[in-house]
């Protein structure tokens, strides 16, 4: 099997690895925070703003099940790609939008998605998800990983992310795995 990694922040990374983990095609997905200039933040050190850090998910997927350019398409119907620093009610530069690549010919995939979503005024405000190399990315603590496999009834999970992960059935329900 090939392997093939993307990493992207799409705000809460709670929301954005409980879709992942559901994608066929998708081996792996881990949160973490990047593109930021402390080493090793911890999630305080992530929430008050002052590091640079974006709160994201790496996700390990199988070219030949899935292509970037599928992932992608997930990624921008599961989160705002309109609003700068934000999502929904979670507001801070950790929770910006970010394709975070490994290759110029990832970069090129994630330019190319984003200037066709762009042209299909699927939005009514200007896509501002931010396309970069990814930079000084560790992993979040352990008790971020899975978090709503392992807590599906707390109030955020209840309210926030149930319902991104619900819409990527909808929508997407071919690529959702097996059960």
């Amino acid at each position: 099997m090939s392997m093939d990694t993307i990493t992207l922040g799409g705000g809460c990374f709670w929301c954005t690895e409980a879709v992942y983990e559901r994608v066929s095609g998708v081996v792996a997905v881990e949160s973490g925070y990047s593109n930021g200039h402390v080493i090793n933040p911890s999630y305080e050190q992530v929430c008050t703003g002052n590091t640079g850090h974006n709160e994201v998910v790496r996700v390990s997927f199988d070219p030949d099940q899935i292509s970037l350019r599928e992932l992608l398409e997930i990624f921008f119907v599961v989160h705002d790609p309109t609003t700068l620093n934000r999502q929904g009610n979670d507001v801070g530069t950790q929770y910006r939008s970010g394709i975070y690549v490994n290759s110029p010919e990832q970069e090129k995939v994630a330019r190319e998605v984003i200037a066709e979503m762009a042209a299909s005024n699927t939005y009514r405000s200007p896509i501002v998800t931010e396309v970069l190399p990814l930079a000084n990315y560790s992993r979040a603590e352990d008790y971020h990983q899975h978090y709503f496999a392992q807590h599906p009834n707390q109030g955020y999970c209840a309210f926030v992310v149930a319902p991104k992960v619900e819409k990527f059935r909808k929508t997407f329900a071919s690529r959702v795995k097996a059960a």
